[in-house]
């Protein structure tokens, strides 16, 4: 069993939840995407390995990895989520508004944030999400 499939059933199981192949298969292709998929795509590259797995399944199971930490869904500039398996490393995102590209990147400044409110409010930061939106380079001239 390698660490993914480890990390996914020890949080399954503390959730009192099992860990399915379908289950397995889905945070898979996700991981292996290194990208943010919509759920009818990642059904797409879910359906490539294995026809069966519905699309209400995706849904499902996105579900339960979101409840249990392993999955994030992002709002980038459209009216449905993009998913992500969760990663060790913290990083940002920049969606372009005119052709929906992604930009994922990552700043010492959060860091810089994070620790001044722990040190001026005493606050104990338990997540940071940061999205900055705008026009990539090929689409900065055309937007004005």
């Amino acid at each position: 069993m390698d660490d993914s499939d480890e990390r996914l059933q020890d949080a399954l199981r503390a959730a009192g939840r099992r860990l399915t192949s379908q289950r397995r298969l889905i945070l898979q292709v996700l991981e292996e995407s290194n990208g943010h998929l919509d759920a009818d795509a990642l059904h797409d590259g879910v359906k490539a390995r294995d026809p069966d797995v519905s699309l209400a399944t995706v849904y499902r199971t996105l579900a339960v990895l979101r409840e249990i930490g392993l999955v994030e869904e992002h709002r980038l500039g459209e009216d449905h989520g993009h998913y992500e398996a969760v990663r060790q490393e913290p990083h940002y995102h920049f969606t372009c508004l005119r052709c929906g590209k992604v930009i994922e990147f990552d700043t010492s400044l959060v860091a810089q944030v994070e620790q001044e409110l722990r040190e001026q409010e005493g606050v104990r930061v338990t997540s940071t999400h940061l999205h900055v939106s705008g026009y990539c380079a090929q689409c900065r001239d055309i937007a004005g």
